[in-house]
């Protein structure tokens, strides 16, 4: 095999398996008959799409101990299994993603790799201290491994179809990758997001000393994937990228030596490569010498726009009037933003180095290893997101994102908001991080971004003193500067499991089923946490997390609250019985909705309330 692997690798699969197929059209040409047709396959590619979207059993729950300010921002910060987490948000924030940066693993054969036999019986995710074990298997996705490269593009694919549904329509997403992985990963992404709408591969220069000891090259770059959900949106441009903004070094090699009242301005070249006879003429210059293009080359214009430009003041003859003409540029003139390049350097954006020494700084160690630089994360937040989009990380790692969007929005005022994900992954034991107190990368995650907040704050107390004194119509300095922690749990509803025994009869199988289901309707009754539950409620009615939640005063049989997310609202109520005159009152107010546990009604009273109110009454 490995003879053959050698002569003929053609043969063998990416994974290193022989391909029989391959091998037959070698040996008896005539005995295959297939279609052939370009196209991207690996082994698990249709139960990745399956499992994309397949409904997750589990619930987000608020964790108001972790969040930092949660009424004063709509950032976000989800512990859990992303998968999981994306489909919960699909429902509530589809479409509503400006920007998605994620840094997955690379598959350099050291990476966790998820496998997504994620649900809510594995007693390891859901009880174990809350870190993973079993339940979402994860584990170095080894080389030796026969389907190595279709572990990672399996995990990757489900989420990457799920991210788009994400995604507004002018959305844009990049994902940082490494050679390893980095052809596969385009031609998956052609497929999630359609080859026509790539955008760019970008070279970040990650870091700044080559190493000597590199078997061939020393490995300086990373890759930057970028991608477009549509490239044109009903006919018009789909995202449209903003312009980088003029450096003082750039502005600076303009300026003003004879006054001109247009402003600063430097010298262009008045000579072109592309030969046009009628371009080539003498110039006389002020000081009255006369200049003629060189042998091959001419001038930009034809005499009479030269002289034109003359009379305007356009032309630059050098201090003394004797030089070859030039063009004066105007700084006034000139694009005031700069297209950015598919080439980022680390003087520009940052490196391994800086990102490491910003966690060390936030911490006094260093508690994550491969952090991103907060300036690489600026800079593409400057180029996709409005002052108030939304950017989402589903592979947040030490909390880069969020740090980055903060530092932005405190540097030039404006209201970014973003959306962390990181798993619940365990840390070494034998590491500073979980010496010091840290048993999961996530919470770092959240420890991070606390800290840049509390930092910021504390930065704008020091300038100004008076700030956070309370006076009323002042817009409250604390905006923004927050997030709520969600932690992903199982369903507060209960999950029908019931098996029939076949050593009963029909009848004694359907009563045991009717019980089961009482006790499971019981439960939820007597066992569930109100807030957690009414959270669950309404993100499956497709609300937005940031929500507030009103107790209604006016209703007195039953207790009712108003939810909502500033775009939805409806009232909800989760008593165990709906008191007539609760039901009455819903007949005859049908311009609200009403969300209440099935549990709660009868017959009539549910008959009555669909007749009453249509589509705007819901039981669960």
């Amino acid at each position: 095999m490995e003879k053959l692997k050698m002569l003929m690798p053609d043969l063998f699969t990416n994974d290193g398996k022989l391909n029989l197929s391959e091998l037959k059209k070698v040996v008896d040409p005539e005995s295959v008959n297939e279609i052939e047709r370009y196209e991207f396959r690996w082994f698990g590619k249709s139960n990745a799409k399956r499992e994309a979207f397949t409904p997750t059993d589990a619930t987000l729950v608020f964790d108001e101990n972790l969040s930092l300010n949660p009424d004063k921002s709509e950032n976000l910060i989800i512990e859990g299994e992303n998968l999981a987490v994306l489909k919960l948000l699909s429902q509530s924030y589809r479409e509503q993603i400006k920007c998605i940066y994620i840094d997955p693993p690379y598959n350099t054969g050291k990476d966790f790799v998820y496998s997504d036999n994620f649900n809510q019986d594995k007693k390891e995710y859901w009880e174990d201290a809350e870190m993973i074990e079993n339940g979402v298997m994860i584990d170095t996705n080894a080389e030796s491994d026969g389907r190595y490269h279709s572990n990672w593009l399996n995990m990757m694919y489900s989420r990457l179809l799920m991210a788009r549904q994400l995604l507004q329509e002018d959305g844009v997403i990049f994902i940082s990758i490494d050679d390893n992985e980095v052809h596969n990963l385009r031609k998956l992404c052609d497929e999630v997001f359609g080859e026509e709408n790539f955008i760019a591969n970008i070279i970040w220069q990650k870091k700044y000393s080559p190493q000597n000891d590199a078997k061939y090259f020393s490995e300086m770059h990373d890759h930057i994937i970028c991608y477009v959900k549509n490239i044109k949106s009903n006919d018009q441009l789909g995202w449209e990228i903003a312009s980088l903004a003029r450096s003082e070094e750039q502005n600076q090699r303009y300026s003003n030596p004879d006054s001109d009242y247009r402003g600063d301005w430097k010298s262009g070249d008045f000579l072109v490569k592309t030969y046009s006879e009628a371009y080539v003429y003498p110039i006389t210059t002020p000081s009255g010498r006369v200049v003629n293009p060189p042998t091959g080359r001419c001038w930009r214009t034809s005499k009479d726009k030269f002289e034109e430009m003359v009379k305007d003041n356009r032309i630059w003859f050098g201090a003394n009037g004797d030089n070859v003409p030039s063009i004066k540029r105007f700084l006034t003139e000139v694009k005031q933003g700069i297209t950015p390049s598919t080439l980022w350097l680390r003087t520009d954006v940052g490196d391994n180095q800086e990102a490491t020494k910003e966690i060390k700084d936030l911490f006094n160690f260093i508690p994550f290893d491969t952090p991103k630089p907060t300036r690489l994360i600026n800079r593409i937040s400057k180029l996709a997101l409005g002052e108030d989009d939304i950017i989402l990380d589903f592979f947040s790692g030490s909390g880069s994102t969020g740090h980055a969007v903060s530092a932005l929005n405190s540097e030039d005022g404006g209201n970014r908001k973003y959306i962390l994900v990181q798993l619940p992954e365990s840390i070494d034991k034998s590491s500073e991080a979980y010496k010091a107190g840290y048993k999961k990368i996530s919470d770092i995650t959240i420890e991070r971004n606390k800290r840049v907040i509390e930092k910021i704050i504390e930065e704008k107390k020091n300038k100004q003193p008076n700030l956070f004194d309370k006076k009323e119509d002042d817009v409250d300095p604390l905006t923004g500067l927050g997030f709520k922690v969600f932690k992903l749990k199982k369903s507060n509803f209960p999950r029908v499991e019931y098996a029939p025994d076949p050593e009963k009869s029909d009848e004694e199988n359907v009563e045991a089923l009717k019980k089961y289901i009482r006790d499971k309707e019981a439960q939820l009754l007597t066992a569930f946490n109100r807030d957690e539950l009414i959270t669950e409620i309404l993100i499956k009615n497709g609300f937005k997390l940031n929500n507030t939640v009103i107790k209604q005063e006016q209703f007195k049989k039953n207790e009712i609250f108003l939810a909502t997310d500033g775009d939805k609202k409806t009232l909800i109520c989760l008593d165990g019985t709906l008191a007539d005159e609760t039901v009455e009152y819903f007949k005859t107010n049908i311009d609200q909705k009403l969300i209440v546990l099935e549990r709660a009604l009868d017959t009539t009273k549910k008959w009555n309330l669909k007749h009453s109110m249509g589509d705007k009454f819901k039981a669960f």
